[in-house]
């Protein structure tokens, strides 16, 4: 394996057949890249397991950071066709991101990071990195060590918002664990709105609710807010925390 950093160097000049609703649509790398901030990150396949459950899903949830600090678009960039780049867009969280199908892995193997992964059965592949791209030009590249198997260490979406700037806010993670129809769990979450929080809502229903509820907090009543992983409490508690 010879994985090549482009710093410095131009993107390959590669033009991606799309498939946009029922009709094709092409898209460039110009169209893409040119007079833009842009961060991509590839990976060896849509629907595998790292891909899926970490590397995209936190592209997705930091966009407005990086937004906020002066990125355009982020690309996920895999060698797979439009159909299952699209089929994939559906299920993941990746509303913030544009997929790019690099069908035929031209752009890949023009970032030098096209890989042979056949005892997988998977063909060519990109190897996973990510960069950050100006008006055409890399500026920075994060490439997973070339080791066995498939390192997921640098090329992170936290890595990667650490180097434009080291003191971005993220958005905070913050979860309600509700009881339906309780409305003290509607002023919770009225309040939290406010208080301008993007929080996911996990309504509990009556069939081992109380042991739900004590196992993750302690308390046996709704709501329950954690933010950041740590626990809040109820209303009271929500009311009284400087959040």
């Amino acid at each position: 394996m010879a994985l090549s950093n482009h710093e410095g160097q131009r993107v390959p000049d590669v033009k991606f057949q799309v498939r946009d609703g029922n009709a094709w649509k092409t898209v460039s790398t110009d169209d893409l890249f040119k007079g833009k901030t842009v961060v991509v990150f590839s990976l060896p396949g849509a629907f595998t397991p790292t891909c899926s459950s970490t590397h995209l899903p936190r592209y997705n949830e930091l966009a407005p950071a990086f937004k906020a600090n002066g990125v355009d678009d982020i690309l996920c960039v895999s060698v797979n066709d439009t159909f299952v780049m699209n089929e994939w867009a559906k299920e993941q969280e990746s509303a913030n991101l544009t997929l790019v199908p690099d069908g035929n892995g031209e752009f890949t193997q023009g970032m030098g990071m096209l890989v042979d992964k056949a005892n997988l059965g998977f063909g060519k592949r990109s190897w996973r990195y990510s960069m950050l791209v100006k008006d055409g030009v890399v500026d920075k590249m994060f490439i997973e060590p070339e080791k066995e198997g498939d390192p997921f260490e640098v090329s992170d979406a936290d890595t990667m918002l650490d180097y434009i700037n080291p003191k971005a806010k993220k958005p905070d993670q913050v979860v309600v664990l509700s009881k339906p129809g309780c409305p003290f769990c509607a002023e919770a979450k009225e309040l939290l709105q406010a208080k301008g929080y993007d929080f996911i809502d996990i309504p509990l229903e009556n069939k081992n609710r109380g042991k739900v509820l004590g196992a993750l907090s302690g308390q046996m009543t709704a709501p329950q807010v954690f933010v950041n992983g740590k626990l809040i409490g109820g209303l009271d508690a929500l009311k009284a925390a400087n959040l």
